[in-house]
């Protein structure tokens, strides 16, 4: 039976999740990778274990993450019932809906019938009476925003969550999400986007501004685009890499060019002058300004997130290094 490290809390950064009452770790663990059918049960543990040891509470999920479909789901069920129950109030769980889940016209989108339904089916597969997020994946242009948020509302109102987020949304809408949200008095408190030194469009779309200027909370994912912020494409591409394996579909050989190569090289250098990994320098550069709550780390191995925990050593950045970073990204 897993017993928590004691000192998991000392050597974490939590920040509050905008103006809500919830904090989030600085660092929260996503499933959507390493957490399926085809994954290892023993490593699975490992790394939830690893993860919470050091302070992590959040564990971030979604109906579709797998292989296949639903999977991730139901092995952080098996874990939470083996090993993981009694620490449930000291987590953070959240999950999503919005893709694809099942055959018909009721298997994603934005429907309310999609999102009780598939909310339904999450909690079963979790082995939990409600979550702590949960999310509408993605804008469904086929669905009234206002059905989907109210869908969101009527979501915590049942008690099966505690507060609802988005996901993917840019600035606009984002502002109309708000707005319906706040007028219903639904604890919305968070968007989760893609971010990272080599994806910068919430700066430019301006969400990121707007979400810190209204008091709601922002989580990145993606935040080594896709590990070619790990430097591992430096000498090539590995066979057994997502870019060189075929494993991902948002990640191909032909993604990483020599341009994006060079770029890598020379935050390498930055980094070294640092005394961090490019990965620890990439994770950092985004809590750079108090602007994101929480960045989402992947792992395939429990030693991985004790490396990235490192990053949090240091998240600041002088004017000098700032300038220097944005000029290789321009």
């Amino acid at each position: 039976m897993y017993i928590a490290n004691e000192t998991r809390y000392e050597n974490m950064i939590y920040n509050r999740c905008g103006r809500s009452g919830l904090k989030l770790p600085a660092l929260s663990l996503g499933m959507w990778h390493n957490f399926g059918s085809v994954n290892e049960m023993e490593n699975m543990k490992n790394i939830l274990f690893r993860a919470f040891d050091i302070g992590i509470t959040h564990f971030d999920l979604a109906n579709n993450y797998g292989p296949a479909y639903g999977s991730a789901e139901e092995n952080m069920g098996r874990i939470l019932k083996s090993d993981l129950m009694p620490y449930r109030n000291e987590m953070v769980i959240s999950t999503k809906a919005g893709y694809d889940m099942w055959k018909g016209p009721y298997g994603d989108g934005g429907s309310r019938k999609y999102l009780m339904a598939s909310l339904d089916e999450s909690l079963k597969r979790l082995g939990l009476d409600y979550v702590d997020i949960f999310y509408h994946h993605r804008p469904d242009p086929d669905t009234p925003m206002e059905e989907t948020m109210a869908a969101l509302d009527q979501i915590v109102r049942s008690g099966k969550a505690l507060y609802v987020g988005i996901s993917n949304y840019n600035r606009e809408q984002t502002e109309k999400a708000c707005r319906i949200l706040r007028e219903q008095k639904t604890p919305f408190i968070i968007n989760q986007v893609s971010y990272s030194m080599l994806n910068r469009w919430i700066e430019t779309d301006g969400v990121k501004e707007f979400l810190h200027e209204q008091g709601i909370g922002c989580i990145a994912f993606s935040p080594l685009a896709q590990g070619i912020l790990t430097g591992k494409y430096l000498r090539g591409i590995p066979a057994d890499s997502r870019a060189g394996g075929g494993k991902s579909p948002f990640l191909r050989g032909g993604d990483i060019s020599d341009e994006k190569l060079e770029k890598v090289r020379a935050l390498q250098e930055i980094a070294d002058e640092r005394g961090q990994s490019l990965a620890q320098m990439a994770l950092a550069w985004i809590l750079r300004d108090g602007k994101i709550t929480s960045v989402l780390i992947g792992a395939s191995r429990p030693e991985q997130i004790r490396e990235n925990r490192k990053a949090l050593d240091n998240i600041r950045f002088s004017q000098e290094e700032c300038d220097r970073i944005d000029g290789i990204l321009s």
